[in-house]
């Protein structure tokens, strides 16, 4: 692949100014106003020749006046389209307009883009505008379009890594993978994935019922070392899986992060927290915004099942894992397909509230790693059951004046709960009271509003009509400030109230315990895992009283609400991952299982031998396993 430009240019016209990388895309630029406008179908015949992805674009030179073009544009497009913002990214000749119906802007069979093209010279992109406004989303797009020409930058120099060629002698092909986290534990998931050429960090995150060292991945291994990693891939947001990946720009990490749009911006926003709960605690954070913001900069965001090149021998494809909003499986294409590896990531595999189930078609697979979190023997979930218990729950205790306290992820279980107690309320199967939204869910709810093709085909059709968009439900009230938390507790009548973090470490929901926890006519409703260790965990296991600090001094709380558990989760139960596995197209010549309990991952990769004859490993960390 050494100087592809100059041969895709060598069947080209001469008439490119030109040629660069974005990631793994090629962008041409011409200065050529007819040739940009037509380019008789050269680039299609490239793109057939080559086998890439490659965009032509008018030189930042032939581009409008921002403000003219802008004033232009707003002429074109119907002012019932809802623009919102426009947005231009003037070293790549690219303007970003945000409208609350895109296919207005468009135009039929796309007349009034072309038009915009033809008269201004910017290439227009349309985002929808998300029907509730997230100051963290507008925050990264600043981030990205005021450093524009460092972004262009970093994209080419992330090409060139791509197709300049071998940095490490090939003597022959072998694929290592080494357990930084994540095996026979729930928590702080990083695997190395290595081959001759590359070094590649499959997430980095951290274990939140953990202090000091034991919450970090391992990476003081031998085999990791910062300045070799040629590239990081995010499975979900969750910050078991991505609150670590700002630390590793703090110790010299430049190269680029692989994940979705919507795990971009949740994980964000799950780290700014991380920061926000450490200083309240009196904890020095372990990294700053400043390096979250690195992290934005250097994020390549992919579709599921875009084909990517990340290095000079793999290929990147991310699947649907139906776990949380943008959670992915993360397949590479090793070695020019010499080896396909496959990593669930946390999986659903099933139809929820919110979601598609995880996908189980891949075009080659010999090795997949699995989760486990609820890989046992004995944890089904009976999900159908789980909804009715948590209706009957919340019946009795607002029939009684009290309030219902769930403990929720940020992301995932807890749009999941407002989608179902959202329909229970239209339903009338539970009161109309009202649903107090706190921490970070309301940003992130907002998140999944700017990002509908990423849910499953119901809620998706619904977001697109603002009137049943179940997130816009007047039941729902943002929690703004620790006054309105503290008012909500005094005043009387039932509500329920859903606030992160859902393990009880930190957050508003420990404030909610603190004021809600000696009611006894108050309910306590755990539907997320709770790692041991937890407080989640030891109140869910019946402790009665617990150490907890208010304004600086100790004191003993008493636990008289009633504590309920509700299994119902956005990870795959011990059917579904079996299924899961009896499913998988093709099917895997070894098994991997990683993310869960040492009973639960020894348990899953034995079933999974015995039914499906297939080899299975369940790793330790520090472990290195050589899979090719």
């Amino acid at each position: 692949m050494a100087d592809i430009l100059k041969e895709i240019l060598k069947v080209l016209p001469d008439k490119i100014s030109d040629a660069t990388f974005e990631g793994a895309n090629i962008v041409l630029y011409t200065k050529n106003k007819e040739y940009f406008l037509d380019n008789q179908g050269t680039i299609r015949k490239a793109v057939e020749q080559f086998k890439k992805r490659i965009e032509l674009r008018p030189d930042p030179a032939l581009c409008m006046e921002k403000e003219k073009a802008e004033k232009l544009i707003r002429q074109l497009i119907p002012e019932e389209a809802g623009a919102d913002t426009f947005i231009f990214d003037e070293p790549r000749s690219q303007l970003i307009i945000h409208a609350e119906k895109p296919g207005l802007v468009i135009g039929k069979q796309g007349e009034i883009l072309r038009e915009i093209a033809a008269k201004t010279f910017w290439v227009t992109h349309i985002k929808r505008v998300p029907p509730i406004k997230s100051k963290l989303i507008e925050s990264i797009r600043s981030v990205l379009y005021e450093n524009a020409d460092y972004r262009k930058k970093f994209l080419d120099k992330t090409g060139h890594r791509i197709y300049d060629g071998w940095l490490r002698e090939k003597k022959h092909e072998w694929v290592r993978l080494s357990f930084l986290g994540a095996a026979r534990q729930v928590g702080r998931a990083c695997f190395l994935l290595q081959t001759p050429e590359s070094r590649i960090l499959i997430d980095c995150g951290i274990d939140p019922s953990e202090d000091g060292a034991e919450s970090y991945p391992y990476l003081d291994a031998p085999e990791f070392n910062i300045s070799e990693i040629d590239a990081v891939i995010v499975t979900h947001s969750h910050l078991d899986h991505s609150g670590l990946i700002p630390y590793l720009f703090k110790f010299g990490y430049n190269g680029p992060i692989y994940t979705t749009l919507p795990t971009r911006d949740v994980m964000a926003l799950l780290q700014l927290d991380m920061i926000k709960i450490q200083r309240s605690e009196g904890k020095e954070p372990i990294y700053t915004t400043e390096e979250i913001r690195k992290m934005v900069l250097h994020t390549i965001c992919l579709e599921y099942e875009e084909v990517n090149d990340i290095t000079p021998d793999i290929r990147l494809t991310f699947y649907n894992a139906g776990h949380v909003l943008g959670s992915a499986i993360v397949h590479l294409n090793i070695g020019n397909g010499s080896h396909n590896f496959a990593y669930t990531g946390d999986l659903k595999y099933a139809r929820t509230n919110v979601l598609e189930p995880g996908n189980t078609q891949f075009p080659r697979l010999e090795t997949l790693m699995i989760e486990s979190t609820y890989g046992g023997k004995d944890n089904i979930m009976a999900e159908t059951e789980a909804d009715d218990y948590m209706i009957k729950v919340i019946k009795e205790t607002f029939e009684r004046g009290g309030k219902v306290l769930m403990p929720v992820l940020g992301s995932g279980r807890a749009q999941e709960v407002m989608v179902i107690v959202e329909r229970l309320i239209n339903e009338g199967k539970i009161p109309n009271a009202p649903v107090f939204v706190d921490g970070m869910l309301w940003d992130v709810t907002a998140i999944h509003t700017a990002y509908p093709e990423f849910m499953n085909r119901n809620i998706r059709q619904i977001i697109f009509n603002k009137e049943g968009n179940p997130f816009l439900s007047p039941c729902f009230k943002q929690v703004g400030s620790n006054k309105e938390r503290q008012q909500i507790m005094l005043e009387e009548g039932p509500c329920l109230i859903l606030a992160t973090s859902g393990m009880l470490q930190g957050g508003p929901s420990v404030e909610y315990l603190k004021g809600l926890a000696e009611g006894s006519k108050h309910s306590l409703i755990f539907s997320c895992y709770q790692p041991p260790g937890s407080l989640g965990h030891r109140i869910r296991s019946g402790e009665k009283e617990i150490m907890v600090n208010d304004s600086g001094k100790n004191h003993v709380l008493k636990i008289n609400m009633d504590v309920h558990k509700v299994e119902i989760t956005n990870h795959s139960d011990r059917r579904q991952l079996m299924n899961f596995i009896k499913r998988c197209n093709p099917q895997p010549r070894k098994v991997i299982v990683v993310h869960g309990e040492s009973s639960r991952c020894l348990d899953l990769a034995s079933s999974i031998h015995q039914q499906f004859r297939i080899e299975t490993i369940a790793p330790k960390n520090l472990e290195t396993v050589r899979i090719r």
